[in-house]
């Protein structure tokens, strides 16, 4: 009988211990699904395209082009939001109360990186290109030449004299024809045999003679 009884009592310690360990083994902590939008540091735009992962545990998701993203995570697990241009960032997922979900705004640093400036010449020295650069000829070079040889003062000039006139000034020779006709209409023409101040130069010009 007192055997007995000591296998009941090790039986009952064997199944609280196998309870016990197994409460243990389960997992305390519960999925959520993290949804949320990533912004610059100024919030002035979104950033798309966004790696948003978890190391540990092999899982991830990219931002879309709205920065917005979505995918399920556990208590505690660590993010890391990478992308080209921005400083890694990570992020704890903390407790949370509520049942399944969780909202998050991300902001991203930007990184900038400024290299030094470098000079690059394809002549061994600067006065070899400058002398390159100065003989260099351009494809129309020719119609250049021609240009600056035409456009000279003297011939622009020449040019200009030997220029007909154009319908403007051909009009406006017309019209000073007729005022100059109407204003001539009434008076009386006059014969220059009989003008005695033409008479009395003709008989000058003989006498010098």
């Amino acid at each position: 009988m007192r055997q007995i009884l000591k296998n009941i009592f090790i039986l009952m310690l064997s199944v609280f211990w196998i309870g016990g360990y197994a409460q243990e083994a389960e997992p305390t902590n519960k999925v959520i699904q993290l949804t949320g939008v990533i912004f610059t540091a100024d919030s002035s735009n979104i950033v798309p395209g966004v790696h948003v992962y978890v190391p540990d545990g092999g899982r991830g998701t990219t931002s879309n082009p709205y920065g917005f993203f979505s995918m399920p995570v556990l208590e505690g697990d660590s993010l890391v939001f990478s992308s080209v241009g921005f400083d890694r960032t990570y992020y704890i997922v903390p407790a949370h109360k509520e049942e399944y979900s969780l909202k998050l705004l991300m902001y991203l640093n930007e990184d900038v990186t400024y290299l030094e400036e470098v000079e690059i010449f394809p002549y061994p020295s600067e006065a070899t290109f400058k002398a390159a650069v100065l003989a260099t000829q351009l494809p129309n070079q020719q119609d250049i030449d021609y240009i600056d040889r035409w456009a000279n003062s003297e011939t622009m000039a020449l040019m200009a004299r030997n220029l007909p006139n154009s319908p403007n000034m051909n009009h406006r020779y017309f019209m000073q024809q007729q005022l100059d006709a109407n204003n001539r209409r009434y008076q009386v023409q006059q014969n220059p045999l009989l003008n005695p101040f033409a008479w009395a130069s003709f008989i000058r010009s003989l006498r010098n003679r």
